[in-house]
């Protein structure tokens, strides 16, 4: 008789539906749906330019910002509503505002800063962490923009609040002679949030290291499929932590932006829109290929079947099936 291999009716809920025999797998072996600059659907327009760097120069146009913000909004919905769809991981960057009045507090950004702070989000991930106990959530903290001064008290006070938020929910990071965390080994220590912080400084336990992000650094899918391809070659099926497969197209970091950024007639999000379903196919050939993805991260996180497409990757292996 064979084994149950779980099915997943609820993506709010997707990690406790999994089948039995994955709760033991390593969280590295798990496919994990992400989201790329999870913080894009908020920026605000009142905002000085943080990049790129070409158009910094023009903060004080309107209409610049304008272009910018709509070049740089890559998600459309809230991040407890991206919770909601499934997603699990977070690509959260960091900065503070020019000029801010209150100098220890803290946005994400896109192109240009967030209007929401950041400790306000960390507290409503915080409170939809505490009403799905079983989802493992994943929170990559870098860039850390315009920390240049006071850098170690900055980084001090942000560590305080992130260890504040969380609390006894933070997951531990582990050593190479530690086993790496499942889901039930954090069912069982009543842990479910993971925070990733790009920092070299940093010494806390409840921290863990930089996670690699694999992408394509391309507008084009065709080298974006190409590129990961190559890196997930590279990396092989042995390495024993997270990484992230990103499927999102990148803008030029020189004059070439301009061209997604002041065409009227094509926004970004049309052209991820197109992009994706290609991307999606390619996902799920590759890893009938190379079965080792872990967190898969992307643009517009609720268009395309995003969400089922990552999770479906998630399939007891034949050595867990009884005859």
């Amino acid at each position: 008789m064979a084994m149950s291999t779980g099915e997943v009716t609820s993506y709010s809920d997707w990690m406790s539906q999994l089948a039995p025999q994955l709760q033991d797998t390593p969280l590295y072996k798990l496919a994990i749906p992400g989201s790329h600059d999870s913080m894009s659907y908020d920026l605000d327009i009142n905002s000085t330019i943080i990049e790129p760097d070409e158009l910094k120069k023009l903060s004080p146009i309107l209409c610049a910002r304008e272009l910018v913000r709509t070049a740089a909004t890559t998600q459309d919905v809230t991040i407890t509503q991206q919770l909601d769809a499934g997603v699990r991981y977070f690509d959260l960057r960091i900065s503070r505002k020019t000029n801010d009045p209150e100098p220890n507090k803290f946005y994400f950004y896109h192109g240009l800063c967030t209007r929401t702070d950041a400790e306000t989000v960390l507290r409503d991930i915080n409170d939809w962490a505490g009403k799905h106990p079983k989802e493992i959530l994943i929170l990559a903290l870098s860039h850390f923009k315009d920390f240049d001064n006071n850098i170690e008290e900055l980084h001090h006070n942000l560590i305080e609040s992130i260890k504040t938020v969380f609390g006894a929910k933070l997951c531990n990071k582990v050593s190479t002679q530690d086993p790496f965390p499942t889901l039930k080994s954090c069912w069982d220590k009543g842990t479910n949030v993971i925070v990733s912080y790009d920092y070299s400084a940093n010494q806390e336990p409840e921290l863990w290291p930089r996670i690699t992000y694999y992408y394509g650094n391309s507008m084009e899918p065709a080298t974006v499929e190409s590129k990961l391809e190559s890196d997930l070659h590279m990396r092989g099926p042995n390495a024993q932590n997270f990484f992230v497969c990103g499927l999102n197209l990148t803008l030029p970091e020189d004059t070439r932006v301009l061209k997604y950024i002041l065409n009227p007639f094509d926004k970004l999000t049309n052209v991820i829109k197109r992009s994706l379903p290609r991307m999606l196919q390619w996902l799920k050939q590759q890893y009938s290929q190379t079965p080792y993805i872990n967190i898969v991260a992307s643009d517009l996180v609720t268009c395309d079947d995003f969400v089922s497409t990552v999770v479906q990757l998630n399939k007891p292996t034949p050595t867990c099936v009884e005859a």
